[in-house]
């Protein structure tokens, strides 16, 4: 079997088809993992596991071999061999290889083989539109709680105070939603003016969805910008809003437009004793 390096990725740019060779193959609890050259499969990441791996289609001498999920892969100092949860060390650690893993059933293609990739658009496309959205909620509801602030804190990327950054614990896309989960535990009390906000929640949801809904409409462009083509490359999500171009760090796949969206509104939801906030996320696409 080939010794594979780090994988080559072209999700950033939008793609879902390529074309690629067989380095390895794994066995895995789930399947038979993948390993090649080049993919246009984005995988989850197993350091900050939000966007779900691509699904689709691997094909080789005309026979097609379903991509089930796809993960992170790594391989180690010593030549060890680790995939999704069971990596040992944070996504980018330079002593390891990095890798993506294409889960699929069966007997699958053999090391050198020439195959074809493609991604389940449909499901690409929607997973997109809620990480976009994602982005969106959290600069709208950053401006929405600017002023419970009690002490400084940094300042995202319209310079409001960073409650995203500072309170998220979980944050999950799927084709439907993004669901994000805030801690509001004594530290972040002692910053943030938390009197009344279970009865401002309707309020901070209607001014939340005004402005996400005034920069839909404005279609502001999206891309994602990337150093290079390694999985492990610091890839940065960048949109053109109305009040400035915003910058955020992340690996997953996005709209190129907001006016792709016909609505994206938000739920807030505050857990009985006030500890965590709950914003759920959903983006229409036209």
């Amino acid at each position: 079997m080939a010794d594979p390096t780090t994988t080559s990725v072209t999700f950033p740019t939008g793609a879902t088809d390529g074309e690629a060779t067989v380095l390895g193959t794994y066995v895995l609890p789930r399947g038979t993992g993948v390993v090649v050259d080049s993919t246009p499969f984005h995988p989850l990441d197993h350091t900050w596991p939000d966007q779900p791996g691509d699904t689709g289609t691997l094909v080789a001498g005309g026979v097609a071999y379903e991509v089930v999920d796809c993960v992170t892969g790594a391989i180690g100092p010593e030549g060890e061999f680790a995939a999704g949860a069971a990596i040992p060390v944070r996504r980018g650690d330079e002593a390891w290889r990095w890798l993506v893993v294409h889960l699929v059933e069966g007997e699958p293609p053999a090391p050198g083989r020439t195959v074809g990739l493609h991604v389940d658009r449909d499901r690409r496309a929607a997973l997109s539109a809620a990480h976009t959205g994602c982005h969106l909620m959290a600069l709208a509801l950053n401006e929405a709680l600017a002023g419970r602030w009690r002490k400084e804190v940094h300042v995202d990327g319209l310079g409001h105070p960073d409650f995203d950054g500072t309170a998220v614990q979980v944050s999950r896309i799927d084709a439907g939603t993004a669901t994000d989960r805030y801690r509001i535990g004594r530290t972040l009390r002692r910053r943030f003016d938390t009197e009344g906000l279970r009865e401002a929640l309707p309020g901070l949801a209607s001014q939340v969805n005004e402005r996400l809904a005034g920069w839909i409409a404005r279609d502001a462009p999206v891309r994602i910008d990337a150093p290079g083509p390694d999985l492990t490359a610091r890839r940065q999500w960048v949109c053109e809003l109305p009040e400035r171009t915003v910058r955020i760090p992340c690996g997953g796949t996005h709209l190129r437009l907001l006016g792709e969206l016909t609505s994206l509104t938000v739920e807030l939801i505050l857990s009985d004793d006030g500890s965590e906030l709950v914003a759920v996320t959903t983006p229409q696409r036209s």
